[in-house]
């Protein structure tokens, strides 16, 4: 992971004064979807790129220790083997950027990592998740548990209603007794953009969760009826930019819900690289919070080897 984020002081004439243009980031939203995608060996090395961001995720009601177990040795072998030698790509180390699981199964994915001799951290989600609709104290005492089963990374949900009623003062001092509680964990501040009302309102979260410490802002947690979308994450990335260009402190990004195909992940990649360059291109700074993409891209990796698709018992399960 990056350096921890220092923060801000809160600046609250700065957020009084932000506007953003719909119709420009409408434009911009249309015109990275437009894109050609790269093609052939490119293509290869970019979804192999994607892979590294990747949050290798589950957050279903009925998780147990077996597939935690089974996500935690994909997390470790995300890619065939001989698909790699084929790239010559076996030597890299490719992994996932982290595993992800609620409070309750850190422990599982914890233990099931060391078993497998991978040091992927283990990322738990926190706060209430999703709907942040908890008392403050419990939210807190969810961080502190999830880190001592052994979670180095949290992602925690704001209180959507500060948001709403422009609460922006409360909505920064929650997320820096978030910062305090996590201790040397990494910050995830998922910001659930779908329920923020406009875009403006996805500008001064993303600034206001990155003033008080976030070492990322996350668009989404995945349960919300809009998620990840290119016009939030172009205002999501804007606001990074300005944030870095007023403080010299880099802040990561991760996109999720809905990201579910090797094309999706390219065109995200395509975004960060146009909106802030290579330097974020790596998963210290960008992940990409999913489920399932990882096996669309292995098919897609599959293809690109052997001139055919993969039959469902060709793929390891993720």
């Amino acid at each position: 992971m990056a350096a921890r984020s220092r923060g801000a002081e809160l600046d609250l004439g700065w957020i009084s004064k932000i506007q953003v243009n719909q119709p420009a980031v409408l434009r911009r939203a249309e015109q990275i979807q437009a894109c050609r995608t790269v093609k052939k060996e490119w293509r290869a090395a970019w979804l192999l790129k994607a892979v590294t961001c990747i949050d290798l995720t589950t957050l279903s009601g009925d998780d147990t220790f077996s597939n935690i177990q089974r996500l935690c040795y994909k997390a470790k072998y995300p890619i065939r083997e001989d698909l790699l030698k084929a790239l010559n790509m076996h030597d890299e180390g490719i992994t996932v950027a982290a595993v992800c699981v609620y409070p309750a199964r850190v422990c599982d994915a914890v233990k099931a990592l060391k078993a497998a001799g991978c040091d992927v951290p283990v990322a738990s989600v926190a706060t209430g998740f999703p709907a942040a609709q908890t008392h403050l104290k419990t939210r807190l005492e969810e961080i502190r548990l999830a880190m001592e089963d052994g979670a180095t990374e949290i992602d925690v949900v704001i209180n959507r209603s500060l948001v709403l009623t422009g609460q922006w003062e409360a909505l920064y001092d929650e997320i820096r007794q978030f910062r305090q509680a996590c201790g040397e964990a990494h910050l995830k501040t998922i910001l659930a953009t779908g329920e923020l009302g406009s875009l403006t309102n996805v500008y001064k979260a993303s600034m206001i969760a990155m003033m008080a410490g976030s070492d990322f802002i996350k668009t989404s947690t995945g349960k919300e009826t809009v998620n990840a979308t290119f016009p939030v994450a172009i205002v999501m990335l804007r606001a990074i930019r300005d944030f870095f260009w007023k403080t010299g402190n880099k802040v990561g990004f991760k996109p999720a819900g809905g990201i579910r195909t090797a094309k999706d992940s390219l065109a995200w990649l395509s975004l960060i690289k146009e909106e802030l360059g290579d330097e974020w291109l790596k998963p210290e700074l960008f992940r990409i919070g999913a489920s399932s993409l990882l096996a669309d891209i292995e098919q897609q990796i599959y293809h690109h080897v052997t001139g055919r698709y993969a039959a469902c018992y060709d793929l390891p399960m993720s």
